[in-house]
């Protein structure tokens, strides 16, 4: 089906749930206005990236006040958000849900959690295990936070197991400068989430934060990228925004019918390769 998504390209506050709940209830009440079906958030939206011996203090279980709030708010528009999820047997874990009609469809735990160069996260944070596509109003759908996403069996996993919209929630600092001067981390995503849409015919919806946390800069230029690999809008660099972008589902028949790579993948062949692979690496 047709649908408006909403990239919410916020600006969070490090730490401060309180306050990054209501900039997001703000969000949401602008989706509402402008007939937004889904509304997408960065990475870590409800509490800041940067987090380090914050992660206990601000982890919310999936039954804390914060996201029963965000559930309700569901009944009205699709919200997909980034928190610190803590478990009864108290892990963390850098997760994302989605939320619909009053309830959370599904919880996606970051499976590769960065760490080198400023990056920490597995220090704080537990790894996630699973890559599952869902069924949602507007159709199957696969969620992924940031570092996944340069991992090319996650988006490739959840293609075949039926997702034709990629989401990717995502803190991403500005690092380097490419050739034509602009931050090299922002010319790498915007590669990577084309060539990603490209090759698996699949839409992709990237949404990443701005601001400053402990002098590190996130650099914004939120996209929506149709299965072409071509960008239908895309957000302001370095400045909160608000991006809508109108999903066609004309354009997925199209792409689909004209390039069909997903139709001519062989999972057989893959599958039985990574078996012999696996067997010879325990060798």
């Amino acid at each position: 089906m047709d649908f408006t998504v909403a990239l919410a390209q916020i600006k969070p506050k490090l730490g401060c749930v309180a306050d990054n709940l209501a900039m997001i209830e703000e969000a949401v009440a602008q989706g509402i206005r402008e007939g937004a079906g889904l509304v997408v958030f960065p990475e870590l939206a409800l509490t800041g990236y940067f987090l380090k011996d914050l992660v206990p203090e601000v982890a919310l279980s999936l039954d804390s006040p914060e996201i029963r709030r965000l559930a309700e708010l569901s009944r009205q528009i699709s919200i997909a958000v980034g928190f610190v999820e803590v478990t009864s047997d108290f892990l963390f874990f850098n997760s994302a849900l989605y939320l619909e009609d009053g309830a959370i469809r599904h919880l996606h735990r970051k499976v590769y959690l960065p760490t080198y160069g400023l990056f920490d996260e597995q220090r704080y944070l537990a790894r996630g295990e699973r890559l599952r596509a869902f069924d949602t109003r507007f159709g199957r759908i696969g969620m992924l936070i940031c570092e996944d996403m340069w991992h090319l069996s996650a988006p490739y996993i959840l293609a075949m197991d039926g997702a034709t919209t990629l989401i990717c929630l995502s803190s991403s600092p500005g690092r380097g400068l490419s050739a034509g001067e602009s931050l090299g981390s922002t010319s790498a995503w915007q590669r990577l989430t084309s060539t990603t849409a490209m090759f698996l015919n699949s839409r992709v919806l990237y949404c990443n934060r701005v601001g400053y946390e402990d002098g590190v800069n996130f650099w914004g230029g939120s996209e929506s990228v149709d299965p072409s690999g071509s960008v239908t809008a895309r957000g302001k660099i370095l400045e909160e925004d608000f991006v809508l972008a109108r999903i066609e589902e004309g354009a997925l028949r199209r792409e689909r019918i004209f390039s069909p790579m997903m139709r001519d993948e062989n999972l057989f062949v893959t599958m039985k390769e990574l078996r012999r692979i696996e067997k010879e690496r325990d060798c």
